[in-house]
């Protein structure tokens, strides 16, 4: 069975540039940007939206008005074209500080020195970047383009990497997961992993928010842009801590994952008003794509299942109904009279569905897992 053996990752850095050397960043982001909004103001009044006629009649415009390098000229032009294959049905624009492209050709590494080698409107500048021992591995199988973006006063560099994958490991069962608000996840043992801590900070967040919109004043204007994105990057890291714990423990008992595709959910369900906030908050594609790296990585086949019933439906007799599950935390079946806690036995249901599908993979990145001959389907 063919398996891919490339994961494509992201290297972030942290520049270190002189003053100069940062105000010549700094102009280039302006310039770049600048550049897109002209090329992109051009596509739009010609209605083209392809990258070669955008070259054909903006390249040497730009590149005398706005002093770019050929290479940022072209990388400029396709950024345009890249916002267009998402949306056509208004102009884009992009802001003086938005992250920019480079290819080798206008940006090298050396990474025994700490140091790359960028160009920039002032000229190639060389400057010294910071990062943990894990990124600088991962910059030795660097390739492809790299981003300069200015986040919270810094810069930084993310760069694509590759790394290589296993050879998918024996399998001896599969692990189900259940996502969650309550419990961000649980799986088919038992092992429950809460979003107690997460959901307070959401709450005390949103009111926060809340008290300084409606203040309005200049003060409160510079405390919301201090606390922008404290807590979508705790969210991340709670995530990364999940997935992590999830895909070693798969890993460690030789078991494949089976998840939830929960792809459109908000648009399905109807969500009183106080609920819409925390659905809209929560965080289950990040997780699964984190969770969907990092097997690929250990080599751990997942699966994406249907949700629908896992919640409701009673693994021993089969029965379902919406009185299986009469509070958000419990599970009582109203046919055998099954109780237990209602995200182990949804995540088992998604164990046992994940196991009974048939011999085609629903997801691209990972071949089926086939049956083990001791884990028996439903009702046996």
């Amino acid at each position: 069975m063919c398996y891919p053996g490339i994961v494509k990752l992201t290297a972030r850095v942290k520049l270190q540039p002189l003053p100069e050397q940062r105000r010549a960043l700094l102009s280039t982001l302006r310039q770049v940007n600048a550049a897109c909004n002209a090329a992109s103001a051009w596509a739009w009044q010609h209605r083209t939206f392809r990258q070669f006629d955008i070259h054909q009649g903006m390249y040497y415009p730009l590149k005398a008005r706005f002093g770019l390098a050929a290479q940022m000229v072209v990388r400029a032009i396709a950024k345009v074209t890249d916002a267009y294959k998402l949306d056509r049905t208004a102009r884009r624009t992009f802001t003086p500080l938005g992250a920019i492209a480079y290819d080798e050709r206008v940006l090298s590494w050396k990474l025994g020195g700490s140091t790359v080698s960028i160009w920039t409107v002032a000229g190639r500048q060389t400057i010294p970047f910071v990062c943990s021992d894990y990124q600088r591995r991962l910059l030795a199988s660097q390739q492809g383009e790299t981003d300069l973006a200015y986040v919270g006063g810094e810069c930084y560099l993310f760069s694509a990497v590759n790394v290589e994958e296993p050879e998918p490991i024996e399998v001896e069962g599969i692990l189900g997961v259940d996502l969650g608000v309550v419990n961000i996840a649980t799986d088919s043992d038992g092992e429950a992993h809460s979003g107690s801590h997460l959901n307070n900070l959401r709450r005390r967040h949103r009111r926060l928010r809340r008290k300084l919109q409606q203040k309005g004043t200049p003060s409160a204007r510079r405390r919301l842009k201090q606390r922008s994105g404290k807590e979508a990057r705790f969210a991340k890291n709670v995530n990364h801590h999940i997935s992590k714990v999830l895909v070693a423990k798969a890993e460690r008992t030789k078991r494949a994952i089976a998840l939830e595709d929960l792809q459109g959910i908000r648009s399905r369900i109807r969500a009183r008003r106080p609920q819409r906030a925390t659905l809209h908050s929560w965080a289950f594609h990040d997780l699964k794509q984190k969770m969907l790296y990092k097997a690929r990585r250990a080599g751990v086949p997942v699966m994406l299942v249907d949700p629908r019933n896992t919640s409701r439906t009673c693994p021993s007799c089969g029965s379902i109904a919406r009185g299986n599950r009469p509070t958000q935390t419990t599970f009582c079946c109203v046919s055998c009279g099954l109780a237990g806690p209602a995200d182990t036995i949804a995540a088992e249901n998604i164990r046992r569905a994940a196991l009974n599908q048939p011999n085609a993979g629903p997801s691209s990145l990972h071949p089926l897992l086939p049956a083990s001959p001791r884990l028996q389907p439903w009702g046996s």
